[in-house]
C-alpha cells in the first residue's frame, strides 16, 4: 500500500508539472510576444516625440538666427540686442511685450522670437567668437561645446533622469558667410518627458495586466486539454493493469480533436476487448469439442496396448474410429479457424467487392453435381446481373454453402432444395429453402450459437460440429447483412440473407481504396492490420 500511495503521488506530481510546465511556455510566449510589441509601441511613440522636440528647437535656432546672420562683425551685446526686435529689447529692459508704436512689419517677426526667449522650455545662448555669452534668456545659460560641422543635436540624460536637447548652430554673415558666433538652445522637453513618463508606466500595467491574464487563460485553456488527457491516462493505466478491464472515457463534450480522439481510444478498447473475448472463447470452444475425440482416440490406443493390437478385428476397429476422430478433430479446428476469420472482416477483407448473380449460378451448379440425388434450383427475379455488394467473393460462397449443405443434411423424403434471389430498392435477398424436418421454436433461438445442433445424435451422425450457421451468421453480420430463419416442424427451414447494394460511386471509392491498400499508402483506418 505505502508504494502505491507513493506511486499515485508521483502520478499525480508529474500531472501537476505537465500543467505548469504547458501553462509556463504558453505564458511565456504570450508575455514575449507582449513585451515585445510594448517596446516597439514604446520606441515608436519616444522617437516620434523626439523628432517634435527636436523641430520644435531647429525652429528655435532659425528664428534667432534669420535676426542674427545680418550682422556683419563679430557678435557682441549692442549688434545682437539691436538686431533683436523691439519686443524684445522691451522685454529685457523691462518693458510691456507689445508696443502701439510696432508697425506690422517688425510686429510679425517679433512675435516669433518674442515665443523663442519666451519658451519656458528654451533656454538660448548666444555666444561670441571669445566664448563669451553676449545674451541668455534663462537663470543659466547653457554652455558651448566644440563641434566642427555647422550645426549639432545632442540629447542628454539628467540626474533626475529627465532628458534635455542640446541644439548647436554656427551663425555666419549672411553675404561673406564670415562666422560671427554660435546660438546654444536647450530644450528641457518637459512634455517629451511627461509623455514618455506616462507611456512608460502605461506600457508596464498593462503588460502586467496582460501577462496575468494571459497566465490565468493559458491555465485554464491548458488544464482543459491535460484534463481529459489525465483521464485517457488513467483508463490507460487500468486497462494495462487489467486486460479485461472495461473502463472507459468518459464523455468529454467537446465536439474536438480530444473527443474524436477519445472516441477511437474507446472503439480501440472495445475491439481489443471483443479479441480477448474471442479468443478466450475460441481456446474454451477447441478444448471442450476436442476433448471427446482425444478421449476417444487415447481410448483405443490405451486399449490396443493392453490386449487389442493381438486381435486383427479390434485393431482394425480401433484403427479406424482413430483416423476416424482425427478427421473430425480437423474439420472442427479448420471451422474454428472460420469463425474466428469470420469475426476479423474489417481487417483481412474492408474493400472485398462481390457479384452475387455469377456467384449463385456457379456454387449452385457445382454442389448440383456433387449431389445428384438432389435437386437443387436456382430462381432470380429483378435482380441485375451487374449488381454489386460488399463483400469477399469466397466468403459469400461459403455461406451459400453452409446453408444449402444445411440444408441437404436435414432433408428427409423430398430430397429438393430451392434457392432464389432478388432485389428490392437497395438491397439484396438470397433465400435457400428445404424441405425436411424443420425447426422448433425453441430450437429457432439457438441454432446460431457455436456448437449447437439440434439434434446431436444426428448431427454427430452425419458429421457436424454445430459451427456452420454460427460462422454463417458472422460473416453475413461482419458485411453489414442480416440473416433469419423461418422454419415449420415437418415441413423444412428457410433461411434469408440480406445485404445492401452499392452504388457505383461506393464501387469506386472500395476499388480506390483497395488499389491504395495494395500499394501500400491506404491510411491506418481504411486498411488496419493485426
Amino acid at each position: 500500500m505505502p508504494k502505491q500511495k507513493a506511486a499515485s503521488g508521483k502520478k499525480g506530481t508529474r500531472h501537476v508539472s505537465l500543467i505548469v510546465r504547458w501553462v509556463s511556455i504558453v505564458a511565456m510566449t504570450i508575455m514575449v510576444s507582449f513585451l515585445v510589441f510594448s517596446a516597439v509601441v514604446y520606441n515608436t511613440v519616444k522617437q516620434e516625440a523626439l523628432s517634435q522636440q527636436k523641430y520644435m528647437s531647429n525652429e528655435v535656432v532659425n528664428v534667432l538666427r534669420k535676426r542674427l546672420i545680418g550682422i556683419d562683425d563679430e557678435l557682441e551685446i549692442t549688434n545682437v540686442v539691436q538686431q533683436l526686435s523691439p519686443n524684445t529689447r522691451r522685454i529685457l529692459t523691462g518693458g510691456p511685450a507689445l508696443s502701439e508704436n510696432d508697425n506690422s512689419n517688425s510686429s510679425v517677426f517679433g512675435y516669433s522670437v518674442l515665443s523663442t526667449v519666451t519658451n519656458p522650455d528654451m533656454t538660448v545662448a548666444i555666444y561670441n567668437l571669445r566664448n563669451e555669452i553676449v545674451f541668455h534668456n534663462g537663470d543659466s545659460a547653457p554652455k558651448l561645446v566644440k563641434f566642427t560641422s555647422e550645426s549639432k543635436s545632442v540629447t542628454k540624460e539628467g540626474k533626475d533622469g529627465q532628458s534635455s536637447l542640446y541644439v548647436y548652430r554656427k551663425v555666419r554673415n549672411r553675404k561673406s558667410h564670415k562666422l560671427t558666433g554660435y546660438i546654444v538652445v536647450k530644450n528641457q522637453m518637459t512634455g517629451y518627458n511627461r509623455l514618455i513618463s506616462r507611456t512608460l508606466k502605461a506600457m508596464l500595467w498593462l503588460s502586467i495586466l496582460g501577462i496575468s491574464l494571459a497566465i490565468v487563460i493559458s491555465y485554464l485553456v491548458v488544464r482543459s486539454v491535460v484534463r481529459p488527457i489525465n483521464k485517457m491516462s488513467k483508463v490507460a493505466r487500468e486497462v494495462n493493469a487489467d486486460p479485461n478491464s472495461t473502463a472507459r472515457i468518459p464523455e468529454l463534450h467537446r465536439n474536438d480533436e480530444l473527443e474524436e480522439l477519445a472516441l477511437s481510444f474507446n472503439m480501440m478498447l472495445d475491439r481489443m476487448q471483443k479479441y480477448i473475448e474471442q479468443q478466450k472463447q475460441f481456446v474454451s470452444d477447441v478444448s471442450h469439442e476436442l476433448r471427446t475425440p482425444v478421449a476417444v482416440i487415447e481410448g483405443h490406443l490405451s486399449m490396443l496396448k493392453r490386449w487389442g493390437k493381438d486381435d486383427p478385428q479390434v485393431l482394425e476397429e480401433s484403427i479406424d474410429a482413430s483416423i476416424s476422430e482425427a478427421e473430425r478433430m480437423k474439420h472442427l479446428i479448420q471451422e474454428m479457424l472460420d469463425l474466428t476469420r469470420a469475426e476479423q472482416i474489417s481487417v483481412h477483407y474492408p474493400n472485398a467487392i462481390a457479384e452475387p448473380m455469377e456467384v449463385l449460378t456457379r456454387v449452385v451448379g457445382d454442389i448440383g453435381m456433387v449431389h445428384p440425388d438432389f435437386k437443387i434450383s436456382l430462381e432470380v427475379e429483378d435482380l441485375d446481373p451487374d449488381t454489386k455488394i460488399q463483400i469477399y467473393q469466397g466468403h459469400l460462397e461459403q455461406i451459400l454453402i453452409i446453408l444449402i449443405d444445411n440444408g441437404i443434411k436435414y432433408s428427409t423424403d423430398r430430397k429438393e432444395i430451392a434457392v432464389a434471389a432478388g432485389q428490392s430498392g437497395q438491397e439484396m435477398q438470397i433465400v435457400v429453402q428445404d424441405y425436411g424436418e424443420g425447426i422448433s421454436d425453441e430450437d429457432k433461438k439457438k441454432i446460431f450459437n457455436r456448437f449447437y445442433r439440434v439434434d446431436k445424435a444426428r448431427t454427430r451422425e452425419k458429421g457436424g460440429n454445430g459451427l456452420g450457421l454460427s460462422i454463417a451468421q458472422k460473416l453475413v453480420e461482419s458485411y453489414h447483412g442480416t440473416i433469419d430463419v423461418e422454419s415449420v416442424l415437418g415441413q423444412g427451414s428457410q433461411f434469408r440473407i440480406t445485404f445492401p447494394v452499392l452504388t457505383d460511386e461506393e464501387v469506386k471509392e472500395l476499388e480506390s481504396r483497395e488499389e491504395q491498400k495494395q500499394a501500400g499508402t491506404e491510411s491506418p483506418k481504411q486498411d488496419p492490420t493485426i
